[in-house]
């Protein structure tokens, strides 16, 4: 049987407070989330309209990416940017690398996000910018000559934590 206490607890003084821990990706990822840099979708996949997909996937003979929520997406935003490179000027450079809105443009074109989800992950990603000072879009913002692939992840992370605090 566990101990039981009555009246009021009182908290022990002098002991030091402990920081609370900074949100982190959960550590178990649902099977269908394993593919958090996916690869571009092939000739084939790119040829066959929506609307065949969606039909073939009621058949069971296509499955189609699930949509993550923001904070999910921003995460894997930069797991794509690690995967493919980050660039600077170009959505999508000649070399295959992406700026922050063309890694965003890459997983909503392959189903893996919606555009609403988006749309919610770049609000929190300018609410992140602006709390460091910056008074600009993200995608001009990506293109600062100072900015470094490292200071753009950081960024983009401290937005999906603030996605995963509002439960999104």
């Amino acid at each position: 049987m566990a101990p039981t206490t009555t009246g009021p607890v009182t908290k022990p003084r002098g002991l030091p407070r402990t920081p609370t821990p900074a949100l982190a990706p959960p550590a178990v990822i649902p099977p269908a989330l394993e593919i958090w840099a996916p690869d571009p979708p092939t000739w084939g996949q790119r040829v066959i309209p929506k609307a065949v997909r969606s039909a073939m996937a009621d058949l069971g003979l296509w499955q189609e990416p699930r949509p993550l929520k923001p904070s999910f997406h921003l995460d894997q935003v930069i797991e794509v940017l690690t995967r493919y490179g980050w660039c600077q000027s170009f959505d999508f450079s000649p070399t295959g690398r992406m700026c922050v809105r063309g890694a965003q443009t890459f997983l909503e074109s392959t189903g893996h996000v919606t555009t609403i989800d988006r749309g919610k992950a770049v609000n929190y990603l300018q609410t992140q910018l602006v709390r460091q000072g910056v008074n600009m879009r993200f995608w001009a913002w990506n293109d600062l000559p100072h900015n470094t692939f490292q200071g753009v992840a950081a960024t983009v992370s401290a937005a999906a934590d603030m996605a995963r605090r509002n439960g999104d």
